[in-house]
């Protein structure tokens, strides 16, 4: 290998391809980047042996060759070197490479080239192009419903399904985690096209990796039988990740109850119930983590009390229909989901006391979060002088 590539084209690469790899677990292969030089260009490749990074950028290519690095050492190395051309070249014996710039010059050991393993090919048949910014929000408006255990199987997963309806082909992205649920509906027919009929199941800690990749721009994306690919509109750079296989709850039964005739309805200012909330938190205890909402007409009365912090009230001007007079909601994930809305006014569907409850915005299109509330217990705080 002998090559001469300018340091600012491959530092972006290297920072992705060092990000998804462990930093000192593990097997010493999982730890490599890998670095091919053939066709005037550069591929930096690595693998935690489920996701898959692969980049290529411009060089010029003087032998053509692989080796693989210590890559979080070979990251380190290039991040903190100047902008300017590097020579990358193996060493006369094969055990190492040199990586020279001017006067400096380091040594880096290579790994076995027979750990070196096929990264997966991006499937081009098929392949749709999408906008990169609307995925990036997609990620982040559905995840944080997403559980954060593996062993919850189905329910660690974001569900991407195909649909149909009145308005035609959409998509239902789904995250759920036994006590909240977030679904973000989109028109699109070749991503539509392009999912099988069942959708596909992605685990959060992929999602974590790919928001990391992701950028506003455009990209590309494939699916095989086994993984989802993601491209750069350039084609500079491949990102895969492995699909999961569980069955995913029918979350159907419980959106079915929202459209029930005995619902109660709220609406409400979001900026003034958020800002309540962050006040009546402070008075949650870890025993009682909920905020109570109290319904008079056109009234809302929010209530904690903790035994070491007091009591906290507070009212707000609602629109209100229905017979609930009282529910409670965990106050820190109630105000989690309303930063996740974008309208003013936020619309309760109330389906009863200890019931799923929709949130819905009119800015917010297509978009759906559901809150299970807590069940409320009547709470008697005694005094010294009474026991």
């Amino acid at each position: 290998m002998f090559l001469k590539v300018n340091r600012d084209e491959v530092i972006e690469g290297l920072q992705k391809s060092a990000s998804i790899i462990p930093a000192k677990t593990g097997a010493a292969y999982l730890r490599t980047i890998w670095l091919k030089s053939e066709e005037g260009s550069l591929s930096i490749m690595s693998t935690d042996s489920n996701l898959e990074f692969c980049g290529t950028y411009p060089a010029e290519i003087v032998e053509e060759g692989l080796a693989g690095v210590q890559g979080r050492a070979f990251y380190d190395l290039v991040r903190k070197l100047p902008s300017g051309e590097l020579v990358i070249k193996s060493d006369p014996d094969g055990a190492s490479i040199l990586v020279e710039q001017g006067s400096r010059k380091y040594k880096l050991p290579v790994n076995d080239s027979t750990w070196f393993q096929k990264f997966s090919t991006f499937p081009s048949e098929g392949a749709v192009f999408w906008s990169g910014d609307f995925l990036l929000e997609l990620i982040e408006r559905v995840a944080f419903c997403i559980s954060d255990e593996d062993s919850m199987e189905a329910i660690a997963c974001l569900n991407m399904i195909p649909s149909t309806g009145e308005k035609g082909n959409f998509v239902e992205v789904c995250g759920l985690n036994g006590h909240q649920f977030a679904m973000l509906r989109f028109f699109n027919d070749d991503i539509h096209a392009l999912l099988p009929e069942d959708g596909v199941l992605i685990q959060k800690k992929y999602l974590v990796e790919l928001k990391k990749w992701l950028t506003e721009d455009e990209i590309e994306m494939s699916l095989s039988d086994k993984r989802l690919f993601f491209k750069t509109a350039d084609g500079k750079e491949i990102f895969s990740l492995p699909l999961s296989y569980y069955q995913y709850p029918n979350y159907k039964n419980f959106l079915s109850k929202l459209e029930e005739d005995n619902v109660s309805t709220m609406s409400v200012d979001k900026g003034e119930l958020s800002n309540a909330l962050e006040r009546i938190s402070i008075f949650n205890t870890d025993s009682n983590r909920c905020a109570s909402f109290m319904f008079n007409p056109g009234e809302l009365v929010l209530f904690s009390q903790g035994q070491e912090v007091g009591t906290a009230t507070e009212s707000l001007e609602i629109e209100f229909t229905g017979e609930i007079e009282r529910i409670a909601f965990p106050t820190k994930n109630l105000i989690e989901v309303l930063n996740h809305f974008q309208s003013p006014k936020i619309n309760f569907t109330l389906t009863g006391a200890e019931a799923p409850c929709g949130m819905t915005g009119e800015d917010d299109n297509e978009y759906l979060v559901i809150v299970m509330p807590m069940k409320v217990q009547e709470e008697t705080y005694y005094s010294e002088e009474d026991v």
